[in-house]
């Protein structure tokens, strides 16, 4: 059985960083196949995809977040990173990593960030 577990997020101020990590269990060494991906969702709005990752290390990241983003993986560590700087009261919204393969899909449970003083 395929787990995500989130960590990282928290109370941050305006202009502060977040990592957050995500490490995947019960996936094996196909870990390496899948697409990444954080998705966020803020109260009352639609999930939506923050950065993805592929297998060969091509990323994408929403417009929103361009330069602001980084999105990395450590195969190895079964784990996937996001690093979101100068945070906005915007970025404030559950964050959830995501593995795809095909068909194969699979969820964390979410770590939430706030960006408030």
């Amino acid at each position: 059985q395929v787990q995500l577990v989130e960590s990282g997020g928290g109370l941050v101020q305006p202009g502060g960083s977040v990592r957050l990590s995500c490490t995947a269990s019960g996936v094996g060494m196909s870990f390496m196949i899948y697409t990444l991906a954080w998705y966020r969702q803020a109260p009352g709005e639609q999930r939506e995809l923050v950065a993805s990752i592929t297998p060969v290390d091509a990323t994408t990241y929403a417009d929103s977040v361009k330069g602001r983003c980084t999105i990395a993986r450590d195969n190895a560590e079964k784990t996937v990173f996001l690093h979101l700087v100068n945070l906005k009261p915007a970025d404030t919204a559950a964050y959830y990593c995501h593995m795809l393969w095909t068909t194969n899909r699979y969820w964390g449970q979410g770590t939430q960030v706030t960006v408030a003083s």
